[in-house]
């Protein structure tokens, strides 16, 4: 019995999927420097605004974008969850206006050598992470590495951050070309949704849209979405300097309005209706199934 059937069975058996499961948002991009951990916390801190529990897990293994930009160092990792035996409330750092964070730190690497005692544990805990949160938003890191699509692939809900920069719309493609080409990539299980960031304004966002899902339409046969765009704001970069999302230091700021719309058509009934939600104990699952799918390929 491989790994990943393991951790099903644990699942089954231990009956850790509460309803309703916790909404899994995966924030990605093709390149650095184009806004995504800015994204994925300013998400968090509007959907907060809109009564979600919200929790960001930070799986940017090279860098502590999120860290950072929160001003809050944690103390514990996910590694300390799997290896020393803590539980997973012990491992949120708790980051302005009570959003929640956990570092990936090394944590996800080792996952393919877990035993099953290890599995049953960490499954019951996430099963209570999809218990006492509406929101858990997956900061990847960025570029096309394995690590980055073992999450994408895991994730029923990936969002997309590009920028107007011709590296940033050819990254994205290849991010995305990667993705419809992995062998456990289901577009039928995965919907993603494009953010337009630093642009002047919506008319140029969504001529970056058309312009990124007209190739990829027409060459990977891949359906995309528009989310919206966020404007190019120097609040934004005061905010960054200051280490507080923009979203708190400057509530009508033109990115921060931004983002609460973007928040809300996430949030809206038509669209949470249609979000496959897999919740925390599932997305592991399937980052479980592809670290051992590596392990066990022959080297060619």
């Amino acid at each position: 019995m491989d790994q990943a059937q393991q951790l099903r069975n644990i699942i089954k058996a231990n009956n850790v999927a509460p309803r309703p499961v916790a909404r899994v948002i995966t924030v990605t991009s093709g390149k650095g420097g184009v806004g995504k951990s800015n994204t994925s916390i300013n998400l968090a801190i509007q959907f907060k605004k809109m009564g979600q529990r919200v929790i960001i897990l930070d799986a940017d293994f090279g860098l502590a974008n999120i860290e950072v930009m929160f001003g809050a160092v944690p103390k514990h990792n996910l590694a300390d969850l799997i290896y020393q035996g803590m539980g997973i409330q012990d491992i949120i750092t708790w980051g302005p206006n009570e959003v929640g964070f956990i570092s990936g730190g090394s944590g996800i690497a080792g996952m393919s050598n877990l035993n099953r005692d290890n599995l049953t544990y960490i499954v019951q805990n996430l099963a209570k992470l999809d218990a006492i949160t509406d929101v858990i938003i997956v900061d990847t890191g960025a570029g096309i590495s394995d690590a980055v699509l073992e999450f994408l692939v895991a994730s029923g809900e990936i969002l997309l951050v590009t920028t107007p920069e011709p590296t940033s719309i050819t990254d994205s493609y290849s991010l995305l070309k990667a993705l419809s080409r992995h062998s456990r990539f289901s577009s039928d299980m995965s919907q993603i949704k494009v953010i337009a960031n630093k642009v002047e304004n919506e008319t140029e966002g969504q001529a970056l849209f058309n312009k990124l899902s007209r190739v990829v339409e027409r060459y990977l046969k891949l359906k995309i979405d528009y989310l919206g765009s966020v404007p190019e704001d120097s609040a934004l970069s005061k905010a960054v300097m200051k280490q507080t999302p923009v979203s708190i230091s400057s509530p009508t700021a033109k990115s921060t309005l931004a983002y609460e719309k973007i928040a809300q058509t996430l949030m809206n009934k038509e669209n949470s209706q249609t979000v496959k939600k897999r919740g925390m104990a599932a997305f592991f699952s399937h980052i479980v199934s592809g670290k051992k799918a590596q392990n066990t390929t022959p080297n060619q």
